[in-house]
């Protein structure tokens, strides 16, 4: 229920951002940087390998981007409707945070609303998409930057393929580093790669959770501690067991309206910690019923968040109300388990030229403060975010945001035009009065197995009080307000020991691994150390069977 404390918060966060408007922004929590002026391509879905490199993608059938590719390297496809005889631009690109460099990559089929996940060896598997794209599986596997070759790029596998077509579907890794993808416009089923015998195996729920508008599209998927997945589409959730294909239980229903594309509400599953029992999940914004249907994009959206325990036996939301309404907000886990609320609008849908009203301050979600107490209003931002951009935590604890592009083709004139522009968040914790706290990884192993001990070591400027933080985060694939596989481990570790013959404040922390695929599915992870809310630049680390 939404409590005096939530309203009282609403109104003194409002007043906040009525100020920043004014010019006083400086006062709010959070720095923006501009990192690249031009990407050449507008971000539709966006992934961090484990280099710290990132690739972007949009559609292949928008026409000229503004990036080139070789000249060897152009694409033919006789069906494109503006380049049907050559297509010599780029549809995605690789980029390197550290020195900003682009380089245009090749991808053969439509990735409009596709989906992806990273493979445990670092793969990215790309799934889906529409006409040429529509069954086909794509990987990248990426490379060094470091590498004088550099010449990772795309590979279109023939086989296998989709059994069914996937537009707008989700993915998640599983316990054992395989991959489900689920559902999809039209597509009320489930399948799996490497591909399972009886796939595509049926999801009536899915077909349930429908409507007139299609609400069951891009579902949340999230991988709970005990092996089974949370499934949320529209307005209900189940407990499905993907090993015999059962749903276990229903949840009740969220209040508040539709949440899943078209009407782009957005969710996260909250850190997991301790014993690994207890997974929490929480579903934020969403636009009005019908807004999509009667293209209506001055219609407010919705400003609630339902928040469940997904485990408990008598799981039950518990509604929140956010400083602003918003739809197509991207929900970031950060190195510290607090969630970054970014980009989106407060009116519309998503689709095209559907929302009006640019959300431009992001806001902290802090689960672990009181109900009503939760909220923070951060830095607005100048650059509108809407449909079609992204977000993804970067090693370094900033968050890359990318994209927007609300048109059906490139459009760089009148309002919201195509975005180019990459831009770097940088949260409080990374705020030069908190620079002495800021813990730098020494050591850590390349790979760890399922429970095992090992050591990292860390030096702080200044010496440690309490307890130094490991937390394993991993990399997902962002699309459409969602980040496929996302998810934060904080592992169970021992008081830091210092070493006393150190000139500097040098630390021993022992950790403990995570105990199974279905708490860490097996693959990289940026392994981050906090202290008292800073954390450190991550190192990748590798979870292995």
């Amino acid at each position: 229920m939404v409590t005096t404390g939530d309203l009282y918060l609403t109104v003194a966060c409002l007043v906040v951002a009525a100020a920043a408007g004014r010019g006083w922004s400086q006062q709010l929590p959070g720095t923006w940087e501009l990192l690249v002026q031009d990407a050449g391509i507008a971000s539709m879905h966006s992934a961090v390998t484990r280099f710290g490199t990132v690739v972007l993608l949009d559609r292949t059938d928008i026409g000229p981007s503004r990036r080139l590719l070789p000249p060897s390297r152009c694409r033919v496809d006789p069906s494109d409707r503006l380049l049907p005889k050559l297509d010599c631009y780029a549809h995605s690109v690789h980029f390197d945070p550290a020195t900003r460099q682009i380089r245009p990559l090749k991808i053969q089929t439509d990735t409009w609303c596709s989906s992806g996940q990273f493979l445990p060896d670092g793969t990215l598997l790309q799934t889906g998409g529409d006409l040429d794209g529509f069954k086909k599986i794509r990987a990248f596997r990426p490379c060094s930057p470091d590498d004088p070759l550099n010449l990772c790029d795309w590979e279109e596998l023939d086989s296998p393929g989709l059994r069914a077509g996937r537009w707008y579907a989700t993915n998640q890794i599983l316990p054992d580093g395989s991959i489900i993808i689920v559902g999809g416009r039209a597509a009320n089923s489930v399948e799996f790669y490497p591909p399972r015998p009886g796939s595509p195996r049926p999801f009536p729920f899915l077909a349930d959770a429908g409507d007139a508008q299609m609400d069951n599209l891009y579902p949340y998927v999230h991988l709970l501690p005990d092996g089974n997945l949370f499934v949320f589409a529209n307005t209900r959730a189940v407990l499905y067991d993907h090993v015999s294909g059962e749903v276990l239980r229903e949840y009740p229903q969220l209040e508040g309206g539709p949440r899943n594309f078209p009407s782009a509400g957005s969710s996260a599953m909250l850190a997991l910690s301790g014993d690994f029992s207890t997974a929490e999940v929480v579903v934020c914004g969403g636009a009005e019923f019908g807004v999509f249907i009667q293209r209506s994009p001055d219609t407010p959206a919705h400003g609630t968040c339902g928040r469940i325990v997904a485990t408990a036996p008598g799981a039950a939301w518990s509604l929140e109300t956010m400083p602003f309404a918003r739809i197509m907000g991207d929900m970031v886990m950060l190195p510290t388990g607090e969630v970054l609320i970014i980009n989106g609008a407060q009116s519309g849908a998503q689709g095209f030229d559907l929302a009006t009203d640019p959300c431009l301050n992001p806001v902290l979600y802090r689960p672990a403060e009181p109900e009503g107490l939760r909220f923070m209003t951060l830095t607005p931002t100048d650059v509108p975010r809407m449909y079609h951009s992204t977000a993804n935590l970067l090693p370094d604890g900033r968050v890359l945001v990318a994209g927007s592009n609300p048109h059906h083709f490139y459009k760089f004139q009148g309002p919201f035009p195509t975005e180019l522009r990459l831009e770097a968040f940088s949260p409080e914790y990374l705020s030069p009065d908190r620079a002495n706290l800021r813990p730098v990884i020494l050591s850590v192993p390349e790979k760890v197995c399922y429970g095992e001990a090992f050591q990292v070591e860390v030096t702080v400027e200044l010496p440690v009080v309490g307890i130094l933080e490991v937390n394993l985060a991993s990399a997902p694939f962002s699309t459409h307000s969602f980040s496929m596989g996302q998810r934060l481990v904080k592992l169970n570790v021992s008081p830091p020991a210092s070493s006393p013959d150190s000139v500097v404040h040098r630390y021993s922390i022992a950790c403990t691994a995570p105990p199974s695929g279905a708490v860490a599915p097996p693959g990289f992870y940026m392994a981050f150390v906090v202290n008292q809310g800073v954390p450190s630049v991550a190192c990748w680390i590798q979870i292995i069977p």
